[in-house]
C-alpha cells in the first residue's frame, strides 16, 4: 500500500467528517480519527459575571474556534466591543455565528495577533480574552505590555479524551499510518499521554508529523520531533501541507525511498 493510500491521523476534537477531516477528504486523503482532547464548558457562574460586564469591554479577542462557539452561545453579541480573531479560521467561525470581525491576526498564534492589536491602539483599552484552560499566557502578557487591561478567563476546559489505545497500537505496530496531524499543543501532550512515550516515539518515527502553527510545532520539537508546519495556519492549510508532503514522499516520486529519513528531508523542504 502506498503512503498516499494510508490514512492520516486527525488528533483534533471534531465530529467525524467535519473540520480537518473534511479538508483532508477534499484533497483525497483517507482519515483515521484519534481525537485526544475534549472540550468542556466553563463554570456558568463565571459566565454570568462576564455577561453582566460585556458592555465594559472595548475588545474581545478570540484565539480559537472553540472559544467562539462557547462565547456565542453564552453571551449576547456585543454592540460596542471590537472583535479580534487570531487567524482566518477563527474569523470565519465568528462570521458564521453572525459576529463581526474588526481585526484578523496572521494566524501564527499570539505573536501574529499582538502586532495588529498594537497598531489598532489597544493600549489603555479593556480587553476580554476567553481562552482555553490550558492557554499559554503569551497573549495576555503581551496585551498588558501594550498597556491594555486584560480580563482573561477559562471559557472552556481542554481535557483528555478516551482513545481506543489497543486499536491505536495495532495501527502503529503494522506501520499503516501515512502522517499524523496536530492542530494544538494539547493534542501533542494528550496523544503522548494516551499512547505512552515509547509508542508515541515509534509512531512519529514511522509517520511524519504536521503542525498547524509554531506553538504546536514547539511542543513536538520539545519531544525531538521535527514537524512540517503549515505555511497557512488554518485547517485547510494543514490539509494542503499534508497532501504536498505525502505527494513528495510517495513511491514513484523523485525523492521516494523506503527510509524514514527521506520523509524527514521532504518535510524540511516543504517547511522552508
Amino acid at each position: 500500500m502506498s503512503d498516499a493510500a494510508q490514512p492520516v491521523v486527525v488528533t483534533r476534537a471534531e465530529p467525524p467528517g467535519s473540520g480537518l477531516s473534511a479538508e483532508l477528504a477534499r484533497v483525497g486523503l483517507p482519515v483515521l480519527h484519534w481525537p485526544v482532547v475534549g472540550i468542556e464548558p466553563a463554570d456558568p457562574a463565571e459566565w454570568e459575571v462576564h455577561r453582566r460586564a460585556i458592555r465594559t469591554f472595548d475588545w474581545i479577542v478570540f484565539t480559537s474556534a472553540h472559544a467562539v462557539g462557547v462565547l456565542a452561545d453564552a453571551l449576547p453579541k456585543p454592540a460596542h466591543a471590537r472583535i479580534a480573531a487570531v487567524g482566518p479560521s477563527t474569523a470565519e467561525t465568528l462570521r458564521e455565528r453572525g459576529w463581526p470581525v474588526d481585526l484578523t491576526g496572521h494566524g501564527s498564534g499570539a505573536e501574529g495577533l499582538l502586532g495588529p492589536l498594537a497598531e489598532a491602539g489597544v493600549g489603555g483599552r479593556r480587553v476580554l480574552y476567553p481562552a482555553s484552560s490550558r492557554a499559554l499566557s503569551t497573549l495576555s502578557e503581551g496585551l498588558e505590555r501594550l498597556g491594555a487591561e486584560v480580563v482573561r478567563f477559562a471559557a472552556y476546559r481542554t481535557v483528555g479524551a478516551g482513545l481506543d489505545v489497543a486499536d491505536c497500537r495495532s495501527w502503529i505496530s503494522r506501520g499503516g499510518i501515512a502522517a499524523v496531524t496536530f492542530a494544538s499543543p494539547s493534542a501533542v501532550i494528550e496523544l503522548e499521554r494516551a499512547l505512552g512515550g515509547a509508542d508515541f516515539e515509534r509512531l512519529l518515527a514511522d509517520a511524519p508529523a504536521l503542525a498547524i502553527g509554531r506553538t504546536t510545532a514547539h511542543e513536538l520539537e520539545a519531544r525531538a520531533v521535527t514537524p512540517v508546519v503549515a505555511s497557512d495556519h488554518t485547517l485547510r492549510g494543514l490539509a494542503l501541507a499534508c497532501e504536498a508532503l505525502l505527494h513528495a514522499i510517495q513511491p514513484g516520486s523523485p525523492s521516494a525511498q523506503p527510509e524514514q529519513a527521506t520523509a524527514r528531508r521532504a518535510a524540511k523542504r516543504l517547511e522552508t
